[in-house]
């Protein structure tokens, strides 16, 4: 009954979506959306990066305890904003 989706169900959505958000606030919303699937797609690019670089750390380990990582989280193009840096969260668990 639900599982099936034709084009006069997916125009009837779209109009609605129109009718509610306003035809003003969709460019907006889309390109934020995009904005924000970037930022996702660079962090879990970082992240897959981060899980197979096997470095070792340079110096003694002290109490099994590193400092915080300082990371720069780039601006996306055509944001207004700068960079900032990010610290990052300490890895708790033993492995």
């Amino acid at each position: 009954m639900f599982g099936r989706l034709g084009a006069p169900e997916i125009i009837l959505i779209l109009v609605v979506v129109i009718l509610l958000f306003g035809a003003k606030k969709l460019p907006d919303m889309a390109r934020s959306l995009g904005k924000s699937a970037r930022i996702l797609k660079s962090e879990a690019k970082a992240m897959k990066e981060e899980g197979s670089s096997t470095a070792t750390p340079a110096g003694p380990p002290n109490d099994g305890e590193q400092p915080p990582v300082q990371r720069t989280i780039q601006a996306a193009p055509g944001d207004v904003t700068s960079s900032r840096p990010v610290s990052e969260p300490t890895d708790t668990t033993k492995r």
